[in-house]
């Protein structure tokens, strides 16, 4: 399956795209949210394989997921060429979870493996950074996240970079499931194999985060990264990684670690 040359928006009056008037809404109480976005899930009984997405722009809505909750093997998937501007909420979503809705005999945990994403710019995005979360037990394995620009609102004090967000395994996947996220740039729980590259994260405002947030992460790279200079927060937070490694960054000093409980850096 590809999907190429989209436009992606959820910010614009009923009928105006259509008579080419292109009407913004303007009650933000109920149109804050916008919808558009590019989505694999919500019913997740299936699967979603061999997919490219690329060459598309989203503007106003709410950016890319990709959540298997209900059993489905979301694999081998390729996620490039891509420009965002006033995203509503993540602008990027990675889910495995365990609602499980299905047949009960039959409906085990799925799979989230084998997803490459790059080329991607995002600005003017909402403060809630890229989530990407399995669950414990169940890993989303073998990503790559290349060629990446995300510039986030920011705000985050020093109390929400301390928060531990829940778990949430059967909850409905969607990017506030969590609240808050103790991170400006990735959030990134239960995940396998993880190789990071040429990503900037940028803040609009001051923010107390560390732009990287890490737990129960097994064999990760972070190669060429960027974090707000002047921001006083760390850069990265490891709690029970295994075999890290960041090299190559001008601001930051290569590390290698074989183990980090709780760490920060």
């Amino acid at each position: 399956m590809t999907i190429t040359n989209c436009f992606v928006t959820g910010d614009y009056q009923l009928g105006s795209v259509l008579d080419g008037t292109w009407k913004r809404h303007t009650d933000l109480a109920t149109h804050n949210f916008a919808t558009g976005r590019i989505k694999c899930g919500t019913e997740s009984n299936g699967g979603f394989k061999n997919i490219t997405i690329s060459n598309c722009v989203f503007e106003s809505c709410r950016g890319l997921a990709l959540e298997t909750v209900d059993g489905a093997q979301c694999e081998d998937i390729t996620f490039t060429g891509i420009a965002m501007r006033d995203l509503r909420q993540s602008p990027l979503f990675l889910r495995l979870g365990a609602r499980l809705r299905g047949p009960r005999e039959t409906t085990k945990v799925g799979t989230l493996k084998r997803i490459i994403m790059s080329n991607i710019t995002s600005s003017g995005a909402a403060p809630l950074c890229t989530n990407i979360s399995g669950m414990p037990g169940y890993m989303i394995e073998d990503l790559k996240i290349s060629d990446v620009f995300f510039h986030q609102a920011g705000g985050g004090d020093s109390e929400l970079a301390k928060r531990q967000p829940p778990e949430f395994e059967k909850g409905y996947p969607e990017p506030p499931m969590l609240g808050d996220l103790p991170a400006t740039g990735l959030f990134v729980r239960h995940v396998r194999n993880l190789e990071v590259s040429n990503l900037e994260v940028m803040t609009e405002t001051a923010d107390a985060r560390p732009a990287f947030w890490l737990m129960d992460v097994d064999g990760v790279d972070f190669f060429r990264v960027k974090v707000p200079r002047m921001s006083m927060a760390p850069a990265f937070h490891l709690q029970n990684v295994n075999e890290f490694r960041v090299f190559g960054s001008k601001y930051l000093k290569d590390a290698v670690y074989d183990r980090s409980d709780d760490r920060s850096l």
